[in-house]
């Protein structure tokens, strides 16, 4: 797991929140999830906060050229006090850099 990730997959794998707003959220992670699917998994202790069960219905996914996935999807059976760590987690994420183009 990387020193940045937010959360773990139950079934696998780790992510880490890129946006957030309400209860839609964008994540990158390292496995895909089909759109419809719900994800499992658990937000990982920071600080005072302790580690806290999550779930997410999958909206959309997409392959990274570096072997990652967006996902985006909403956020299910949370806490006003999750989905506000998970706001400040997002806001702290850096914005992934856009791809470089060529000159034609």
């Amino acid at each position: 797991m990387t020193a940045d990730a937010h959360l773990t997959w139950t079934k696998g794998g780790h992510a880490s929140f890129l946006a957030a707003q309400d209860d839609a959220v964008t994540l990158r992670s390292t496995i895909p999830s089909p759109p419809g699917s719900r994800l499992d998994g658990t937000l990982l202790a920071r600080g005072e906060h302790p580690d806290v069960a999550i779930r997410i219905k999958i909206h959309g996914s997409k392959k990274e050229t570096d072997g990652s996935f967006t996902l985006r999807g909403r956020l299910v059976d949370f806490t006003r006090a999750t989905r506000e760590r998970i706001h400040a987690l997002a806001s702290s994420t850096p914005s992934p850099e856009p791809p470089e183009r060529g000159i034609a």
